[in-house]
């Protein structure tokens, strides 16, 4: 049988955390860096992934070049899969890209994810830093890249943290 103590105890728990967990976030995004700039982009297909479907969607398979100018100044390569709907404006694609270069200073590598849906006039883009990925200074990056294009041009917000950044 518990004593009204516990019972205290155990009421206030989703108080406290309710107010822990805000304050964690805070401070973890006030801890966040940015780095912006522009890259350029080069993307070679490397064929299609097993036979044409009857269905109309094709799979297929590409190799990615880039070149970041700005915070970030370096070299990306990789490899998209990519799939598209005989839907004229639905499509997907999934890549993974090897960073190399200086990110504000700091030397290294790391490696980003992409997931990437069109659907009509919808698109949703998730690029992401892998976790443990970063290498040299980069040792222990985290965090998420976004991409606008403006008149052909690709833009970046590479929102992330380094541990001894902080």
């Amino acid at each position: 049988m518990s004593d009204w103590r516990t019972t205290a105890r155990c009421a206030c728990l989703p108080l406290v955390l309710a107010l822990a967990i805000p304050a964690a976030l805070a401070q973890e995004a006030s801890r966040m860096r940015h780095a912006t700039g522009t890259f350029e982009v080069s993307i070679q297909p490397e064929g299609a992934i097993g036979p044409a479907g009857h269905d109309g969607n094709e799979l297929s398979r590409m190799s990615l070049d880039k070149t970041f100018s700005g915070d970030l100044v370096g070299k990306g390569v990789g490899e998209m899969l990519a799939a598209r709907a005989k839907v004229p404006t639905s499509a997907s694609y999934v890549a993974i890209e090897r960073v190399s270069g200086t990110l504000e200073g700091k030397e290294g590598t790391f490696v980003l994810v992409h997931r990437g849906v069109m659907h009509g006039d919808s698109r949703a883009l998730e690029v992401q830093v892998s976790p443990g990925s970063g290498t040299g200074a980069l040792a222990g990056i985290a965090g998420t890249l976004d991409i606008r294009i403006e008149d052909g041009k690709h833009f970046y917000d590479l929102a992330y943290t380094l541990p001894d950044a902080d």
